[in-house]
């Protein structure tokens, strides 16, 4: 051993004990970023070696043993501070001296910087995947009842009749929204801060964009401080799952409410009984669904929280950032997952949900576009039917005579005058008023066959564009180990 290596053995062995150690090691939490970080050590070996700063000889051997401890796994990994000690210390067990020579021109910090977003691509791929999914699911249901009446409510209140396929949409178009966001944050993850060192580059005359390939990084980090000791994507992407999660807990509570009132029923798989009351039937997976928003919330707090004023450049506090985008993510995925079961495979009773269409003179609005139409100012045809319908409820007038004494007291002439009865018919029908709404993303037949068809091409857009960039990974898992295999 010559004296460099044994003055570092020195320098470790004075921090390798005393009663914090188990506080500041993070090798159990580490075994989600193991095969990261032997795809990165690969990287940098390889690196290293085709810049001639580690001989072909001692990358041969040092390579060879990254096979054998990839082959252990993480269970078999010597006690370290972390998994990148670990592992670098079972290559020293392995090729002896030399394999320090892995470490060469690196630093741990911009090793778990990289680690971090080599694991964390995968994972928001997964995530990606997780909302077409979700996306194709919403759009089954509305192809699949884009004429089935449903009743639109504001505030809880029956507002207007609506669609089960148009209120299916609007959660497509949010999970959209939630698709896009993830990709942005994907492309900011998808940068290798890998040759930055401990913050201030390194003298050795190192290849980072080659590393960055090996990678499967899209780009290079400039600025090796910003590259060590920035987190923000880390609270990037907790933020855009956070909002995904929103928009599922929204989904989630729609489906509950809707259950309540018979409007449909969430298939056995997505449900549960009582332990005690037999005939129960809980749709208790939505309500776990719906309580992942909080959980997120709290990724995305704890993330804030802990990154806020911290200085630069690498500061320990960052082993406590991470954690909160791997429960985040995982969370999440899942919740995703189980909504778009959940929503595929629910019975609709149209029934039900056309008797509670027309509940509330939810047809109010198009009786005043209606009067509208015929010349009367829309305030007063406002008037006119909000008079006729607090005079319906209050007294059980019958609507179309309740709308003709308001028109008397606020018109010049006749409801008749004003309006046919043909068409004031149509106006009070729950059907032909959702058929009347066909303008751009309404609920009429015309306007989501529309809509169906753009969500078709957004989905076929966001399924290649998460298609290539999981491609590009894989171009680079192949290119690694063929470039590995040429010396192991």
């Amino acid at each position: 051993m010559d004296e460099s290596n044994a003055d570092s053995v020195v320098r470790r062995d004075r921090f390798s004990g005393g009663p914090a150690r188990g506080f500041l090691s993070s090798l159990d939490a580490d075994e989600r970023i193991f095969e990261a970080d032997l795809a990165v050590d690969r990287a940098h070996v390889v690196m290293l070696t085709e810049r001639g700063i580690v001989d072909d000889e001692t990358a041969e051997s040092i390579l060879d043993a990254l096979e054998v401890i990839e082959a252990a796994g993480h269970d078999a990994l010597p006690a370290g501070e972390d998994v990148h000690e670990a592992i670098e210390t079972a290559v020293v067990e392995r090729v002896g001296a030399d394999g320090g020579r892995m470490h060469t021109a690196r630093s741990r910090n911009d090793e778990v910087a990289t680690c971090i977003r080599f694991r964390l691509r995968e994972d928001v791929l997964d995530a990606l995947e997780a909302t077409l999914v979700l996306r194709e699911s919403l759009r089954t249901v509305a192809s699949d009842h884009a004429e089935t009446l449903a009743p639109g409510y504001t505030h809880l209140q029956p507002a207007q009749p609506t669609t089960v396929g148009h209120w299916a949409l609007s959660y497509e178009r949010a999970v959209a929204r939630d698709t896009a966001r993830l990709l942005d944050a994907y492309d900011r993850v998808d940068a290798s801060p890998l040759g930055a060192a401990a913050f201030a580059g390194t003298t050795f005359d190192v290849d980072r964009r080659r590393t960055a390939e090996l990678l499967g990084f899209s780009t290079v980090l400039e600025n090796a401080m910003d590259a060590a000791s920035s987190r923000d994507f880390l609270l990037e992407t907790t933020g855009a799952l956070s909002t995904l999660a929103t928009t599922l807990s929204g989904l989630a509570e729609d489906l509950l409410v809707f259950a309540n009132r018979g409007f449909v029923e969430i298939a056995d798989d997505y449900a549960s009984t009582s332990s005690i009351m037999p005939q129960k039937k809980n749709p208790d997976t939505l309500e776990l669904v719906r309580a992942v928003a909080g959980d997120a919330a709290a990724g995305v707090t704890g993330s804030t929280t802990t990154l806020k004023g911290l200085p630069r450049a690498y500061n320990r506090d960052l082993q406590r950032a991470t954690p909160h985008v791997w429960r985040t993510v995982d969370a999440v995925t899942e919740a995703t997952g189980v909504a778009a079961g959940a929503v595929v495979t629910a019975e609709w009773n149209a029934e039900t949900l056309a008797g509670a269409a027309d509940e509330g003179f939810s047809t109010a609005t198009g009786v005043a576009d209606l009067l509208a139409q015929r010349g009367v100012p829309f305030r007063t045809a406002h008037e006119v039917v909000a008079q006729a319908a607090t005079d319906a409820d209050a007294g059980g007038t019958p609507i179309r005579e309740a709308l003709a004494d308001a028109a008397s007291a606020h018109l010049e002439d006749s409801l008749d005058s004003y309006v046919e009865a043909e068409a004031l018919d149509a106006a009070l029908d729950a059907e032909a008023s959702v058929a009347s709404r066909d303008s751009a993303g309404g609920p009429a037949p015309v306007a989501m066959a529309e809509q169906l068809e753009a969500v078709g091409e957004s989905l076929a857009a966001d399924r290649e564009a998460i298609a290539d960039r999981a491609g590009l990974l894989e171009a680079a898992d192949e290119l690694r180990m063929e470039v590995v295999s040429t010396y192991v």
